[in-house]
């Protein structure tokens, strides 16, 4: 086992971490074999990775087409692989298919096909009737968050796909939850099986809970918030319309605040998660949507403020604190005199909150809009070297920048906004000039 890790210390090393955990340890070593393999591990264990090595390891350097095939329920889930597999600095080409943008786009780049293709089922389907991916050569098919994947109903596009794949291709499903009744269409030959459970990977989180009045749990949630300091936080709520009324409560009470929920537009869903992730806001307010297979940095603290019916959806919410062996602490806040769902542990602690709670300061960055991306030929090195040289940006004024296919932000010390717009005005970026603006 030793020996197969060895050359992996350079991929390890570009995504920080130090070793791999004991069920990536497990998986590698499945994966690689030559039987099917059934992973269920919790949520933030790091499944990602866990099948990705592994991957890197069957594909061959040369080989024409698409050797393997990953099947994922989401956008957010398919573009956060896609970012770890940039991140190992594999050298193999990835090429990512989901619905909300352009197909065009899609078929041009599989025009020449990635070793490694992600995608949700309904736009992977899309293409194979198409007829613009082959897959014919795939030898690796994975079903990551399987269970999500039938839950949203992906049965037909999923059974349509499988069969036009090779039919002595490997198959790997990935889940966080048991006990999935796996449909007719996905035949697995002999799998290895290996379970996780959170106790064994994510021993550090703690459940607290705050016995709240109706119409206290905003004031409640405020000073909760307010006790974190400056930590970033994730806010759980069972309702889109939900999400956008404590968001502006939040923001109202001066704590920093976004919201993200399905019902948003493709683009401000992103927008809000960038904000959050390069620490222009502290609080992310959400539905079970941000429950799963988002990127975002690890939490020190999850509060429910409605939740869930069932018991897995609590599972994940709580997945995204105490993430690979971090420590995280969720807040639940349960209602007076109302039935507490099955799934709540009888004796949970307390959570005791001072009276008096001082308002943390203000986030140092905000974010700033960028109207040109990639395909404007645009790096994260041409918007450091603009701002620096044209804006007047020292080394600690600007932050993470994410740049997308027509656009990116970068977070820049907010002290600093007026007059990096003001120098930046009428200067072009690469001979030409972009519109430049803080991000709403």
């Amino acid at each position: 086992m030793e020996s197969s890790h060895q050359h992996y210390t350079d991929i390890l090393a570009n995504l920080g971490i130090e070793q791999l955990n004991p069920m990536q340890e497990a998986a590698f070593d499945a994966i690689s074999g030559p039987q099917d393999t059934f992973l269920i591990s919790p949520t933030g264990s790091g499944k990602t990775l866990a099948f990705l090595l592994p991957l890197l390891n069957l594909l061959q350097p040369g080989q024409p087409g698409v050797q393997c095939l990953v099947l994922v329920p989401s956008r957010e889930l398919a573009l956060q692989i896609e970012q770890v597999w940039r991140k190992m600095g594999t050298g193999f080409k990835i090429s990512v298919c989901y619905g909300g943008h352009p197909i065009q786009t899609e078929i041009q780049n599989l025009s020449e096909p990635p070793a490694l293709l992600i995608g949700t089922p309904g736009r992977i389907a899309d293409h194979l009737d198409r007829q613009s991916v082959d897959v014919s050569a795939v030898h690796t098919l994975v079903l990551d968050e399987f269970d999500k994947s039938l839950e949203l109903g992906f049965h037909d596009q999923m059974a349509f796909i499988l069969q036009q794949l090779p039919p002595d291709r490997k198959l790997v499903l990935v889940s966080a939850t048991a006990g999935v009744k796996l449909p007719d269409f996905v035949a697995l030959n002999n799998p290895k099986r290996l379970k996780f459970t959170a106790e064994e990977l994510a021993p550090a989180l703690t459940l607290k809970q705050i016995t709240v009045a109706s119409d206290e749990r905003m004031p409640v949630l405020v000073r909760l918030l307010c006790t974190f300091g400056t930590d970033m936080s994730i806010v759980f709520c069972n309702l889109r319309d939900t999400t956008e009324q404590v968001s502006n409560y939040l923001n109202e009470e001066g704590l920093s605040a976004t919201f993200y929920h399905g019902g948003m537009e493709q683009e401000d869903r992103e927008r809000a998660l960038i904000r959050f992730r390069n620490g222009s806001v502290r609080v992310l307010v959400t539905t079970d949507l941000a429950a799963r297979g988002l990127d975002i940095p690890e939490m020190k603290h999850v509060v429910h403020v409605d939740l869930p019916v069932h018991k897995h959806e609590f599972v994940h919410r709580n997945g995204r604190t105490a993430r690979m062996q971090a420590i995280g602490t969720a807040y639940v806040l349960v209602p007076e005199a109302t039935e507490r769902p099955l799934y709540l542990p009888e004796a949970i602690d307390e959570a005791v909150l001072p009276s008096l709670v001082a308002l943390p300061p203000a986030p140092e960055f905000t974010t700033v809009y960028i109207s040109g991306g990639r395909k404007n030929k645009l790096s994260k090195i041409d918007i450091v070297g603009f701002f620096s040289q044209k804006g007047g940006l020292g080394k600690g004024d600007l932050g993470l920048i994410d740049v997308k296919d027509f656009m990116s932000f970068a977070a820049v010390r907010k002290s600093k906004i007026p007059d990096l717009l003001d120098r930046i005005r009428d200067q072009k970026m690469k001979g030409k000039k972009y519109k430049i603006a803080v991000a709403r």
